[in-house]
């Protein structure tokens, strides 16, 4: 690959907003075609960029990717002959892969995800969804509104018809803040991203109205089920400013909770 350089292919891959991640050669032992140190970055689609060596150990990291993106968890994998694979699991806890290459050389590799923060999207051009706006991207959120704004706080404006264009993900955070501007066009939007974390600036009283209604509507309960209202933690909040940290409190800790129950999963794995 003339001219190419995996540190700037790196940064290109984060400026892309695409999650990815990167492998490097920790250790290699008889003949490999990648020596130590050797990186290579490998995309959502299962894309490599770099060398790594033969077609063996490509088909290892792509899935060894693939899980460490569905986790969000770094991962050690070695890939050796298959005469000499006993276990799935080598006795140090690296995951093994069995290789057919002819050359007949063990590779280890760590495997290392890199996903940017988590999304916030936010319904509604109201002093909440504003307030909420600002002091999320503080937090490390990367924040998506559905006004029109100049604030360098929000990365991005949404059309609110379209949220689909913005690739949530489970591990995201969706709030509406609507406050009576169109507030069941925005809660079914809001509920139909597969976002595990819906929540919503309303009463309870009114929340259960308007899920009702898009029950009877067709919307799939266990959906609706995931809707939290009021958003936000109890701290006596009064003002817009007060509601905000409210509702972000909420989300950094349903955040920590989250890394820490993928942290336990991942723990039990290995």
């Amino acid at each position: 690959m003339p001219g190419f350089d995996i540190f700037d292919t790196i940064d290109q891959l984060r400026s892309s907003g695409e999650a990815f991640c990167v492998a490097t050669v920790v250790r290699t032992a008889d003949a490999t075609s990648a020596k130590a140190g050797a990186k290579a970055a490998i995309t959502r689609d299962g894309r490599i960029l770099g060398h790594l060596g033969g077609a063996c150990v490509q088909r290892a990291v792509r899935a060894s990717a693939q899980e460490a993106l569905a986790s969000g968890a770094s991962r050690m994998i070695r890939v050796k002959p298959s005469d000499k694979v006993v276990a799935m699991t080598d006795p140090d806890g690296v995951q093994t892969f069995k290789s057919g290459c002819p050359s007949g050389g063990t590779v280890d590799l760590l495997v290392e995800p890199y996903q940017h923060a988590p999304r916030l999207v936010i319904f509604g051009d109201t002093p909440i969804a504003h307030a909420l706006s600002a002091h999320a991207a503080l937090a490390g959120l990367r924040v998506f509104v559905s006004f029109e704004t100049r604030d360098a706080a929000a990365q991005s404006c949404f059309d609110p018809d379209n949220v689909d264009a913005l690739g949530v993900e489970p591990r995201d955070f969706v709030v509406v803040a609507s406050q009576g501007q169109n507030d069941r066009a925005a809660l079914a939007s809001a509920l139909g991203t597969p976002a595990r974390r819906v929540s919503m600036v309303a009463s309870q009283r009114k929340a259960k109205v308007l899920s009702a209604r898009l029950v009877s509507q067709g919307m799939d309960t266990e959906k609706v089920a995931r809707l939290k209202s009021p958003a936000g933690l109890d701290i006596g909040a009064i003002d817009p400013h007060e509601i905000a940290l409210s509702i972000l409190a909420e989300i950094v800790r349903w955040r920590n909770a989250d890394t820490a129950e993928e942290t336990t999963h991942d723990e039990k794995l290995a």
